[in-house]
């Protein structure tokens, strides 16, 4: 299970994707938890079976049980979220000022540093298209000390990521 083995599943037409899914696999521009858990969030949000299975096989040993748990609830609360805060930001009207009454206790104790878990947050939100989302996230991560570096990396992680399961998935559909 592995980066590699995702690269060769690409067709030749998505040379791009292999090449930007290798050079990110190394990025030193996050730390090492950071990086992983980024790729295990954005594994999970592409909903890709080949996706999930190979990177999580290749970052899930690189992670601590917590870090591992927390990047898989970042997947799961901001499925929720994104749908929901994607509604009231684009209703708009009371909807913004009622409670969401959604539990997201998750987002309080992460089991992880917080900046780590909203960084993960933040790449999920990428794929989902939360604007009001990637907003909140990329503030709170830039407020605990991440660069625009950093935070561009990961959502270049989030990028290649869902393009390679949508790669995937149109030649499943194809074949």
């Amino acid at each position: 299970m592995s980066i590699e083995a995702l690269k060769n599943a690409l067709p030749d037409y998505a040379k791009d994707q292999k090449l930007n899914l290798g050079s990110l696999a190394i990025d030193p521009t996050l730390s090492a938890q950071q990086l992983a858990g980024t790729f295990v969030a954005a594994a999970l949000a592409s909903r890709n079976a080949v996706v999930i299975r190979e990177i999580v096989g290749e970052y899930a040993p690189k992670l601590s049980a917590e870090a591992l748990t927390a990047a898989k609830a970042a997947a799961s609360v901001m499925a929720m979220n994104n749908i929901y805060y994607r509604f009231t930001h684009l209703v708009g009207g009371d909807y913004t000022n009622l409670p969401a009454k959604l539990r997201m206790n998750i987002m309080a104790k992460p089991g992880v540093e917080k900046v780590d878990f909203e960084l993960w947050s933040l790449a999920v939100s990428a794929i989902n298209g939360c604007g009001m989302c990637m907003e909140s996230h990329e503030k709170v991560v830039r407020h605990g000390g991440l660069s625009a570096e950093q935070v561009q990396t990961a959502v270049r992680i989030a990028a290649v990521v869902h393009a390679v399961a949508a790669t995937l998935e149109g030649e499943a559909a194809l074949a």
